[in-house]
């Protein structure tokens, strides 16, 4: 995965509660296993006025005119402000792809469910937790005639705002290096690739009779 890097970037105001996994892309989406291609489909029931389904072509499906992410001014959002209990329902990992392939980067809310929350950092997405007041402060600018755009910077732990005001924010340890330098759970074990080799050769040594080529 990427590494994260600190941008500003435009801020989408989604003012809802509850928002569950299975709004954030249906389930009827969940058959393909590719982290890529699921953007087009992200919030699919609340975003378009027809019934979508996998490989549809999107760009002429009728559009809920209603929905945040079909106005203008957030077309290319990559912050995404909600409320509280972002991400609840299943634990498909579906769903932090299609916010990533959508464009997403970050995502502003009072809490997270737990699994959500923890697959966010295993798919180069940086989930803040703030207080609600802070919250409502910012789906409020974030709703004005003139887009919010906030600049994040993970290393520093802090959002700074158009008008040069910053919010600090908190991110343990593990997580904050995981973003910075693009590690999955993979590339996390490929930092042990030596730790891992001396282990297979000492266990061989040991147990030989539990290798086939013994």
């Amino acid at each position: 995965m990427d590494a994260f890097k600190n941008f500003t970037g435009v801020v989408a105001p989604l003012d809802r509660a509850n928002v569950d996994t299975d709004a954030i892309i249906p389930k009827q989406f969940l058959k393909s296993i590719k982290r890529t291609g699921f953007g087009p489909f992200l919030f699919d029931e609340w975003r378009y006025l027809d019934h979508g389904e996998p490989d549809m072509d999107c760009t002429n499906r009728p559009l809920n005119p209603e929905f945040v992410l079909n106005d203008p001014r957030y077309a290319r959002a990559e912050i995404l402000v909600a409320r509280e209990n972002f991400g609840c329902g299943s634990s498909r990992e579906h769903a932090p792809w299609a916010l990533a392939d959508f464009g997403f980067k970050v995502i502003l809310a009072p809490s997270f469910a737990d699994i959500f929350f923890n697959n966010c950092f295993k798919n180069g997405i940086l989930p803040i937790v703030l207080e609600k007041a802070t919250i409502d402060a910012l789906l409020a600018k974030a709703t004005g005639e003139t887009p919010l755009r906030i600049g994040v910077d993970l290393a520093g732990q802090t959002l700074t705002l158009d008008d040069g005001s910053q919010i600090g924010f908190e991110v343990d340890a593990g997580s904050k290096h995981r973003l910075i330098e693009g590690l999955d759970d993979i590339g996390l074990t490929l930092q042990e690739v030596e730790v891992i080799r001396a282990y297979e050769v000492r266990r061989r040594q040991e147990a030989p009779w539990l290798f086939l080529d013994a």
